[in-house]
């Protein structure tokens, strides 16, 4: 374990892992995430399936080289083909096909063009969901999706905590105000509602921050003031000291098209300049796990206590709240 963390070193969830789009009928694509190399691939008739890569006959990458034929996918070096369930259902070659022969499925879900995967350390079935829609995504009302996209030699819950660690916005990021933020917890949810003043060319314009958190893996940030503002945010960890961050944003149209573009430009802008410098910050600190706080802080305290629930902790090892 990196001993900048006092945390296991990947958080159980929910955790977006490709774009629907980008898996057509009779599409492979290798993936690297968890710590695991993996494959995600569509049936021909439409079917999605995530299994783990390497074929348990020989070893081959069924990601690279594999093809899909009906409803199974083709081992490139002996042709042995696994259904969506990761059973093998044909070796060509042989009279009858092995008992064992299967490979480990992963549970999905397709989520606004987003297909999310559920990790657990232990192997256990998912423990919490996800929304089954987000309303703006999608709607005429609502500009296009633009997505931006980062990988940060960091983990999952560092990042979180930025939700809820008020002081950084005006120290770090220049904002004029420091947002005064109120949180809750329901199960796997992390309520942050914050007050944020925008800077415009005619002075400061009120509006809020509400992000609703379902674990590390996915964050629906809802912005209030100018415009309504979008920003689904997905933290997927590929491996024990990176994760993959990813931000779709959209804007309600209340002021027309032309100007909902116009302000989601300068808005994701902004946000990815914020982004760019939390990264350093992220990349380089330490967790500690009893941190020196004060009475400005935000609550910190209470969201270190809903991140314990997402770790598979080692025995003997008691989560810190």
């Amino acid at each position: 374990m990196d001993d900048r963390y006092f945390t296991p070193p990947i958080p159980n969830g929910w955790f977006q892992i490709a774009y629907s789009d980008e898996i057509k009928p009779g599409d492979v694509k290798p993936l690297k995430y968890f710590g695991k190399d993996l494959v995600v691939w569509r049936s021909e008739d439409g079917e999605l399936s995530v299994l783990d890569a390497f074929c348990p006959h020989l070893g081959a990458h069924l990601g690279h080289g594999g093809k899909v034929k009906g409803g199974s996918i083709e081992c490139p070096f002996h042709a042995w083909q696994f259904g969506t369930d990761g059973r093998c259902t044909a070796v060509p070659y042989a009279q009858h096909v092995p008992r064992k022969a299967k490979l480990s499925t992963w549970q999905i879900k397709e989520l606004a063009n987003m297909v999310m995967c559920w990790h657990h350390a232990e192997g256990e079935p998912p423990s919490f969901d996800i929304p089954g829609e987000i309303p703006e995504w999608g709607h005429d009302e609502w500009t296009e999706i633009v997505q931006r996209e980062w990988t940060i030699r960091t983990r999952n819950q560092e990042m979180a905590e930025n939700a809820v660690d008020t002081a950084h916005f005006h120290y770090l990021h220049g904002t004029t105000n420091m947002p005064k933020s109120e949180a809750s917890v329901d199960g796997h949810i992390l309520r942050v509602y914050s007050d944020a003043g925008m800077e415009t060319p005619r002075g400061t314009v009120d509006g809020s921050i509400e992000s609703l958190n379902y674990g590390f893996g996915l964050a629906v940030v809802r912005f209030q003031g100018i415009v309504e503002t979008l920003n689904v945010a997905t933290q997927t960890p590929i491996d024990d000291d990176h994760v993959q961050l990813r931000f779709h944003f959209a804007v309600k149209k209340t002021g027309g098209a032309d100007m909902a573009r116009g302000v989601g430009k300068a808005f994701v802008a902004e946000v990815s300049r914020q982004v760019e410098q939390d990264i350093p910050i992220w990349e380089n600190k330490v967790q500690y796990e009893k941190p020196l706080l004060c009475d400005g802080d935000g609550p910190i305290a209470l969201f270190r206590k809903w991140c314990t629930q997402f770790y598979s902790w080692p025995e003997g090892q008691e989560a810190a709240e």
